[in-house]
């Protein structure tokens, strides 16, 4: 049988998402949570496969988008608890506001002062789920097209992203009095949509997970093969010959950088519902950094891969944080798992299955071809 290279791509994906849908019949609910938070860091490894590896940005902000998404729900669901809302107001505020409050001050002038009214349209869970989108499209169009308008590339992305992430955690957390600070965002609600309630421990908020993944993982591979990800791989290239040939660069790399954060708002979303809290360690420069070692780690050019590198690392990572015998070392092994990575796995591990891939493909056209030639003269006398 001739094996073609989109046919094996194809079988990958089909694999890893029927895995994945098969999950539920072979956990229990504790790992289930457990699998679909690991699933939504795949989803952010190839937000950062298409940023870093198709695009050539390589974005150490990535948290922000992630925290902005995962804000933005968990403000609304953070109203729709009734344990979380603070008593003596007629308008539906958390109840932080007052903890925080001047003793004896007014309940409501206390929480208008302490700026309430940002909270009151998050009353409405489908504008969450709205901002969950638009805040990290809109901050990330914003820096695009202030950054590819100018030219700026390379390490000097890396810094203004990383810049932006360590301004944007240090607001929220000297805004205590708006989004309780260092503590986050707790005491959540459930998500209902349609009166299905999504509890994180029940099959519904994984599967809501794992399709989500899935629709990401074959939308990302579709965008990346057309031709504007072809024209976007050009110019992650040479922007200079891509210039040349007439394309408007800044606004191809501004459209798929808002993609990238799109996915990672929408990914911040799903985190939250899988967690029920929101933190501002969503916007650590550690995490973010991390997020680009999972992607180095399972392949920067391949979507399926960086998605895959994410959830091996995580899986690795609380397999050995739990093992007594390495309880304290266990940040050293993932480092040595890394620096084995970059050091003998340039192309990580999707360079690998790619290798495989074209050895099979090459093996199966040179078959017709030996059974195709005539037998020696010898042998036909």
């Amino acid at each position: 049988m001739k094996l073609s290279k989109r046919g094996l791509n194809t079988a990958a994906y089909v694999v890893f998402i029927a895995l994945i849908l098969a999950a539920p019949l072979v956990f229990d609910v504790f790992w289930l949570n457990r699998l679909s938070k690991y699933l939504v860091f795949g989803m952010l490894g190839a937000a950062i496969a298409l940023s870093w590896g198709y695009a050539g940005v390589l974005n150490l902000g990535q948290g922000l988008f992630f925290g902005l998404g995962a804000y933005a729900i968990a403000m609304s669901l953070k109203l729709a608890s009734a344990t979380s809302l603070a008593q003596g107001s007629d308008t539906p505020i958390p109840d932080f506001m007052l903890w925080n409050a001047e003793p004896g001050a007014p309940t409501e002038l206390c929480c208008i002062t302490q700026g309430s009214f940002l909270w009151i349209p998050f009353q409405h869970t489908w504008f969450g789920i709205l901002m969950g989108i638009v805040l990290p499209v809109v901050v990330a169009l914003a820096l695009g097209l202030i950054m590819f308008r100018k030219r700026i590339s390379g390490v000097f992305i890396s810094i203004i992203t990383l810049a932006v992430v360590l301004l944007v955690r240090l607001l929220i957390v000297q805004a205590q009095p708006l989004t309780n600070g260092f503590n986050g965002l707790t005491d959540l609600g459930y998500l209902t949509v349609l009166g299905l309630e999504f509890d994180p421990y029940m099959p519904q908020t994984y599967y809501l997970i794992a399709i989500s993944l899935a629709l990401v993982l074959i939308g990302t591979r579709m965008l990346v093969e057309t031709r504007s990800g072809l024209i976007l791989q050009a110019i992650r290239d040479d922007d200079r010959r891509a210039r040349f040939l007439g394309f408007d660069v800044p606004r191809y790399q501004a459209f798929f950088f808002c993609v990238s954060a799109a996915i990672s708002g929408y990914a911040g979303m799903l985190y939250v519902m899988a967690s029920e809290f929101a933190s501002p360690t969503f916007m650590d420069l550690s995490f973010s950094i991390t997020m680009v070692v999972w992607a180095a780690v399972g392949g920067r050019n391949s979507v399926l891969g960086a998605c895959i590198g994410a959830l091996l690392i995580n899986m690795i990572e609380a397999t050995v944080s739990e093992t007594p015998a390495l309880m304290e070392a266990w940040r050293v092994v993932i480092g040595l798992a890394f620096v084995f990575a970059v050091l003998f796995l340039p192309r990580g591990l999707a360079g690998l299955a790619m290798s495989l891939r074209d050895w099979l493909v090459a093996r199966s056209a040179a078959e017709p071809r030996s059974l195709a030639e005539p037998a020696p003269a010898e042998e036909r006398s």
